[in-house]
């Protein structure tokens, strides 16, 4: 069992690293969700989308 580790140890570091990644991205959209802040990152007032693409909850912020 050691040997294994010891031999995939890049790949474990390596996966270890993005599940991390993508665990606070994924914290970090549902923060912004909960804070009324869309997904895209950028405001709805200039987009072709406004109005359409939200729910009722972030329209009224």
């Amino acid at each position: 069992m050691f040997a294994w580790i010891t031999e995939n140890m890049g790949t474990i570091i390596v996966s270890a690293i993005l599940i991390i990644a993508v665990a606070a991205v994924i914290a970090g959209m549902v923060r912004g969700r909960k804070k009324g802040r869309s997904s895209c990152g950028c405001g709805c007032a200039g987009c072709a989308m406004n109005g359409t693409c939200h729910g009722e909850s972030l329209k009224k912020h």
